[in-house]
């Protein structure tokens, strides 16, 4: 009903506060027809133009790659992003996109990263994710690989991975590791569950995240995102300094 409220009945942003201090927004999903967000071209180019009324300067676009459902690759994301781009241009839209991904660790992830082929930005940024229903029994051999091949590994929505709820030594384990997280602003609404956002201002307290993203998919969560601005827990956040993204 949450959602449903907001699509009709948007909320009043009078005290927002202000995402363009974050500058970057570094997972999301726009380029269109290849994963579960952007559904055409011009979805897409509505999405950023929302994006960039919100502040941002540059997005860093991570379509999903997986080994069962979402078989994208460079060779699949690279020329559409340049397509997204010649539209962005063609409408004289002025923001920085660039096209990263987001991997699922999976049983055919070791594949990939041992081809010496995955999608990063910035500093050798990974963006990952894990099962929503399980842990893998070897994320933790990926990633001591990962970070000895140099990469900084950032795991995506940790808020989200309800199994480990209530053993949240789990997560402590991945931060001992150097694990990077990246929390979900819509996550600080509610808009996952009530059980999600408790675990967001938890990992916002502890001072664990390191970076905030929209996973930004389609016009709902646009509006989820606005509603953001309006969390006590968000404004802790951005003012916290810990957040990275103005650095990439």
């Amino acid at each position: 009903m949450g959602i449903f409220k907001n699509i009709f009945f948007p909320t009043r942003h009078t005290d927002a506060i202000d995402l363009s201090v974050l500058k970057t927004d570094m997972h999301s999903h726009f380029i269109p027809g290849i994963d579960d967000g952007a559904e055409s071209l011009e979805k897409a180019v509505e999405l950023i133009k929302g994006m960039a009324v919100l502040g941002y300067q540059k997005l860093i676009t991570t379509p999903h790659i997986q080994g069962d459902f979402y078989k994208n690759s460079p060779q699949i994301i690279l020329p559409r992003l340049e397509q997204l781009r010649r539209e962005l241009k063609k409408q004289n839209l002025i923001i920085e996109i660039e096209a990263a991904a987001e991997y699922l660790i999976d049983d055919q992830f070791e594949e990939k990263y041992r081809n010496g082929n995955l999608m990063t930005f910035g500093n050798k940024y990974l963006l990952v994710e894990f099962s929503y229903f399980n842990e893998h029994p070897k994320w933790k051999n990926y990633f001591f690989d990962l970070q000895i091949e140099g990469y900084n590994v950032i795991l995506a929505h940790p808020e989200r991975y309800s199994y480990w709820f209530r053993n949240f030594d789990k997560f402590q384990e991945l931060k001992d590791r150097g694990i990077l997280f990246q929390i979900n602003l819509i996550s600080l609404t509610g808009y996952y569950s009530m059980e999600v956002k408790k675990m967001a201002e938890k990992f916002i307290d502890a001072e664990m995240i390191d970076f905030a993203g929209s996973d930004m998919h389609n016009m709902i969560y646009l509006e989820a995102l606005r509603n953001a601005r309006l969390e006590p827990y968000v404004k802790k956040l951005i003012n916290s300094g810990k957040l990275m993204n103005s650095k990439i």
